[in-house]
């Protein structure tokens, strides 16, 4: 009877509800179905490594689908940089010494398992300000003599509709002008005139005739990556500094490479662009005007830029008085700001003087730069180039360096019009006092941090004014 009692009061309890049903295994399933596991644990995670420009490396662990965009944003977190949109992932293949701007849609792990083993190529992280410049700038991207429109197209294009030819599928103009070619197997370079049209890149087997007779296929892109030589002349002979080739995806060597080389950089420029809008399309756009998207899903689309605030809602203040207030006037705020950078200065390099005694301000422009990151000490002419191409060839990417033909005095390399331009910086000394100028002593500063800073607002007597610098960052 007890036990019949106890088993009436277990009856009468009422069941609770499982919270979990898709947890519990039917009667007519043995097993959890597949679809019902997470998704994150079907995804490997494999190591890379990542150099910067001064060779320091960091080793990251990252999803087997990782995109380089993805990566880049790892690296802009986990080291605290400015997202500005021109961090770049390169590949750098030291053997035949080429290198890339990786896309930022590329999956990072397809790009590695085209690499030979016994290479040492590696993963660059810097930025590229000229990544999306064609979007910007166009005009400087493709000159009229190189460019030409299908015969349906009878008015005169703009140069923001040859962007839009270029992400039509159904037109694509022409481009065209002569490019060295290096003859398969073989060390000598042959000039010919070539097209790139939607279906390839085409040369011409009789001058610069166009008819389908006198055409003969050089290269298709589906199945192959382009890249910018970082040697110039020394390892491929090629007759000028300004080379790229086409390299095949699973190509065990260079025998499968096809080398080209322009007679000078907008030439090159040109053709490099125009091949990458041909290949990736409207992908390219994409990442343009949507960067944080990703496959991986490791970039955070709701973060918001650094350094938001509007410029326009920016006024300069005085806290000197028992009130602050608004300064109004442009050349007071102008002094007050010269004034200020002058203390700033005064009391920096007191800071740095280990025994505590003043120093004239003479010898404070002496060695006070060297903590900037513009500044690179003792650097070749070929060096500085090679830094400022790597950067893009955008109008204002500039750095200061050591001369090495006069001791005394320094150099300015400056990006403009896809040329790099270098301009001395002479120390003049007035009345006991040390001043640099870059127009024979009619504008003197104090020192070379205050020089910079004037022509990062000022043109005066450059080209354009300096906007970016190059930096070695470390990781």
């Amino acid at each position: 009877n007890r036990r019949k009692k106890k088993d009436d009061s277990i009856l009468e309890i009422p069941s609770i509800p499982n919270p979990f049903p898709e947890l519990c295994c039917s009667p007519f399933a043995s097993v959890l179905s597949a679809s019902l596991l997470p998704k994150a644990t079907s995804r490997k995670k494999q190591v890379i490594k990542v150099y910067s420009e001064d060779d320091t490396s960091r080793a990251l662990e990252v999803p087997s689908d990782i995109t380089a965009r993805d990566v880049c944003q790892l690296l802009i977190l986990k080291n605290h940089y400015i997202d500005d949109h021109s961090w770049t992932l390169f590949e750098q293949l030291t053997h035949t010494g080429l290198g890339r701007a990786i896309e930022d849609h590329e999956l990072v792990m397809e790009v590695q398992s085209n690499w030979v083993m016994e290479e040492e190529n590696k993963l660059c992280f810097r930025k590229n300000y000229a990544k999306y410049e064609f979007f910007k700038n166009p005009l400087s991207f493709f000159p009229d003599h190189m460019i030409s429109f299908p015969s349906e197209t009878n008015a005169a294009v703009s140069h923001s509709g040859i962007l839009q030819m270029f992400l039509s599928s159904s037109t694509y103009p022409e481009i065209h002008g002569y490019l060295h070619a290096k003859e398969q197997g073989k060390k000598s370079w042959k000039k010919l005139y070539f097209l790139l049209r939607r279906s390839g890149l085409y040369f011409s087997t009789k001058g610069t005739s166009k008819e389908p007779r006198h055409l003969q296929f050089f290269c298709e892109f589906s199945n192959s990556d382009m890249y910018m030589s970082l040697t110039g002349k020394k390892i491929s002979g090629a007759p000028t500094n300004y080379g790229f080739c086409f390299k095949p995806n699973k190509s065990g060597g260079t025998r499968d490479l096809k080398q080209l080389c322009a007679d000078d950089e907008q030439s090159r420029t040109c053709w490099m662009t125009a091949i990458r809008l041909l290949k990736y399309g409207m992908q390219l756009y994409q990442n343009y005007m949507q960067p944080y998207q990703g496959r991986s899903g490791c970039s955070p689309l709701n973060i918001t830029p650094m350094r938001s605030i509007s410029e326009n809602s920016l006024v300069a203040m005085d806290f000197s008085g028992h009130r602050s207030r608004i300064i109004e006037n442009p050349s007071e705020a102008l002094s007050v700001a010269v004034e200020e950078g002058l203390a700033w200065r005064r009391r920096g390099c007191l800071r740095l003087n280990s025994h505590g005694s003043p120093i004239a301000m003479s010898n404070m422009g002496m060695s006070i730069h060297r903590s900037q990151s513009w500044f690179h000490h003792k650097i070749s002419r070929e060096e500085a180039q090679r830094l400022i191409l790597q950067h893009g060839l955008v109008d204002g990417v500039f750095l200061v360096r050591d001369s090495q033909s006069n001791p005394k005095t320094f150099v300015l390399s400056l990006s403009h019009g896809l040329k790099i331009k270098h301009f001395q910086i002479v120390p003049l000394e007035d009345d006991g006092k040390l001043f640099y100028t870059l127009d024979d002593g009619h504008t003197r500063f104090t020192d070379l941090i205050q020089l910079v800073e004037f022509y990062q607002l000022n043109k005066g007597v450059l080209p354009c004014k300096l906007k970016h610098y190059c930096a070695r960052i470390a990781l």
